[in-house]
């Protein structure tokens, strides 16, 4: 803690005092305080050195550059101290100067900012963006589940159904696979995933009570059903009135060794054929659109088909 007599030691100095002014609101670096102060570097480092030891200033490094602003907490008494002094200069020529400048500079970072956006306007989705990666963007996405009851349709390990039990009231995961069943069993405890429950089953015949889940989605489990159309009647039994069906699948391709490397029965679906298998089984509000194709070879091409079963009238 500063000794009293220290501290009006420190606050004596009319530019230290401005410096403090300027850092009660904003965040700003040496070379922005040189703007605004008109004064050298060595006078300005001087100057924060003295305020970082009477620990009225803090500072945050962020790459190469360091950032100074006024301390928090400060130490009681302080505050008014400072509130008092600032009061007192407030009507100064040097405080109208300071504050014209700092408005500069803050609408210069403003400026800076907004030029680049508008240069990259029109082209930001297809360039890459530092930190947007898909990995990223659906974990933001995610937190907006709600808590409701959600069906993984042929959910393997359950890797999704982990993600969404975050938030989710429940997550119930079917896969005819005992093995999977048992690792995926395994790693939800692991997780601490009580809300997640890995049931033995086929996709064609659901092991779920009729209108007993808010959704239900199979992701790349539908190529391997023996009939897609049973598949999606099941989703549509399980399905409370108003809930929703989500399908991420393969668009059709001609790649037959996926039937030798991934076991699938189908080689993707036309959107037509998803969007008349999903009508035919009673959903409304159909929709089925490409969202992703792949750059390298055989260029598989995803779809997303969702419908919604009707509420009560």
């Amino acid at each position: 803690m500063i000794e009293p007599w220290d501290l009006f030691k420190t606050l004596a100095d009319p530019t230290r005092l401005r410096m403090l002014r300027l850092l009660r609101d904003e965040e700003l670096s040496v070379a922005e305080l040189q703007q605004i102060l008109d004064m050298g570097q060595s006078r300005i480092s001087t100057h924060l050195a003295i305020l970082r030891q009477s620990v009225l200033v803090a500072d945050r490094k962020e790459g190469k550059r360091t950032y100074y602003s006024l301390a928090k907490p400060l130490s009681r008494g302080v505050r008014p101290l400072l509130n008092a002094a600032f009061e007192a200069m407030a009507d100064s020529p040097e405080s109208a100067r300071d504050d014209s400048e700092l408005r500069r500079i803050l609408e210069k970072r403003r400026e800076l900012s907004e030029r680049y956006f508008n240069e990259i306007a029109g082209r930001l989705g297809r360039n890459y963006c530092p930190g947007r990666s898909a990995e990223a963007v659906s974990q933001f996405f995610l937190q907006l589940t709600p808590s409701i009851d959600i069906a993984d349709l042929g959910a393997g390990e359950g890797l999704l159904g982990h993600m969404l039990a975050r938030r989710a009231r429940t997550v119930y995961c079917v896969d005819n696979s005992p093995k999977m069943v048992e690792i995926g069993s395994s790693l939800a405890k692991q997780y601490g995933f009580a809300n997640v429950h890995y049931k033995l089953g086929d996709i064609e015949s659901v092991p779920l009570p009729d209108q007993s889940v808010d959704v239900a989605y199979l992701s790349q489990a539908l190529h391997h059903a023996l009939h897609p159309q049973k598949a999606i009647e099941e989703a549509y039994r399980i399905l409370r009135p108003g809930g929703q069906v989500l399908i991420l699948d393969l668009k059709e391709h001609h790649f037959e060794k996926a039937r030798e490397l991934y076991a699938d029965r189908w080689l993707g679906f036309r959107e037509s054929a998803l969007h008349e298998l999903l009508r035919d089984a009673g959903f409304e509000q159909v929709d089925v659109r490409l969202v992703a194709r792949e750059t390298m070879e055989p260029n598989f091409e995803t779809l997303l088909a969702c419908g919604k079963k009707a509420g009560v009238s």
